[in-house]
């Protein structure tokens, strides 16, 4: 059943002259972000604080899955000046943590692997003691991908399982386990490297199924987890099935702390880059994965 009406506790709302600043600095450094790409509800809050997520790749995702507003087209080629964009504006915003993420890019044979690598190291010479996350696509399983973005040495590696195995249809190309082996596979090559996932809500999943995408998220060795509220970016989308009352999502992250994730966001307008630095605040006083 499609929801045409989204309850009091889904009314924030988007303020565009927050965002100009913002705008200003990306469009000069033509740099994307998922927070304008994805149409994202909490991009008001993030810009007026002058935090965003940066989309490497550029902006065209070779997928087509039903829930995601990102671009599907053919893909521009690789902008080998684009890591370096990232770290001038990590730089002059002065940001603390960084999320970097990208579309999909099953044309290229490494999946993007190597600029994601090359965008930590930029951030790394340009603002050393900025803590960076990286949210990366599967690279379909790819085992040389993923050791070329882990070698990196990011602080934290995310992967998004996105939602239960049962509704996987509307992750175009996408495969559960195959998820859940990437995240297997970047603890067994780092164990120190902290891992990350998110889920959607409100899909039509059923209250054992997320419990069980929980366990299976914490036996890969996961550490954070993310989970939020689906909501459709326009009528072409998924549509969303149910909207989740808030006192579940603060159910699901009580039963994801006990079983072992170190932190743990959930609430209806949590997102897998939202108040992405208070996960790892409690670790990012020890010694980080800077490369040696």
């Amino acid at each position: 059943m499609k929801i045409q009406r989204k309850p009091e506790w889904l009314q924030k709302k988007i303020n565009p002259a927050a965002h100009a600043e913002m705008e200003r600095l990306l469009g000069g450094l033509k740099l994307h972000t998922v927070c304008q790409e994805a149409m994202c509800p909490n991009i008001s809050e993030c810009f007026r604080q002058k935090q965003a997520t940066f989309l490497i790749l550029g902006s065209i995702c070779t997928r087509m899955c039903t829930f995601c507003n990102v671009t599907k087209q053919a893909p521009l080629p690789v902008d080998s000046q684009e890591p370096a964009r990232v770290a001038a504006a990590v730089n002059e915003l002065g940001l603390a943590h960084v999320v970097v993420t990208s579309p999909t890019r099953d044309d290229l044979p490494d999946g993007g692997a190597g600029l994601y690598a090359a965008t930590v190291a930029a951030i790394r010479d340009a603002s050393p003691a900025t803590t960076v996350e990286l949210l990366v696509p599967d690279f379909q399983g790819d085992a040389e991908s993923l050791r070329t973005v882990v070698q990196a040495r990011p602080d934290i590696l995310g992967h998004n399982v996105e939602t239960v195995p049962r509704l996987y249809h509307i992750r175009s190309g996408a495969d559960y386990h195959r998820s859940l082996e990437l995240l297997r596979r970047a603890h067994d090559l780092d164990p120190s490297l902290r891992t990350k996932s998110g889920i959607m809500l409100g899909l039509g999943e059923m209250e054992d199924e997320v419990l069980q995408v929980i366990a299976d998220l914490r036996s890969v060795g996961s550490s954070y987890l993310s989970i939020g509220q689906y909501l459709a970016p326009s009528r072409q989308h998924c549509p969303v099935q149910e909207y989740v009352e808030p006192a579940l999502f603060d159910q699901y992250r009580q039963k994801a702390l006990e079983a072992g994730f170190v932190h743990v966001e959930s609430g209806p307008y949590v997102r897998s880059s939202y108040h992405a630095a208070s996960y790892g605040a409690p670790d990012f006083s020890l010694p980080k994965h800077h490369p040696s």
